[in-house]
């Protein structure tokens, strides 16, 4: 079982940035690829960015060049550096966490709220 526990949500304006983190504890050493997924009122969750152990990353199309994932193996935690952010990108953010075994994990959820 792997636990995820995401920090650095909140308020901020059109244009600004915002930082999210994601802390994983339990069963460590079977973490594969860790993510971020997001969902806004009245719609599916949809994928963010994810970064592979080795360092690999991936992110959606619309929010390259815009959103940075890192990873920091040492201390077990998986970052999300959201830059330019616009109102369309008020939801929640979800932390995920694969598995070698082939489980999911999520964390709880952190809200970002970009005002126009």
């Amino acid at each position: 079982q792997v636990q995820l526990v995401e920090s650095g949500g909140g308020l901020v304006q059109a244009g600004g940035s915002l930082r999210l983190s994601c802390a994983a504890s339990g069963s460590i050493a079977s973490i594969n690829g860790m993510g971020w997924y997001r969902q806004a009122p009245g719609k599916q969750r949809e994928f963010v960015a994810r970064i592979a152990r080795d360092g690999t990353t991936y992110y959606r199309d619309s929010l390259k060049g815009r959103f940075a994932i890192s990873r920091d193996n040492a201390k077990n935690t998986v970052s999300l550096q959201m830059n330019m952010l616009r109102p369309e990108d008020t939801a929640v953010y979800y932390c995920n966490a694969d598995t070698t075994y082939g489980s999911s994990s999520w964390g709880q959820g952190t809200q970002v709220t970009v005002s126009s």
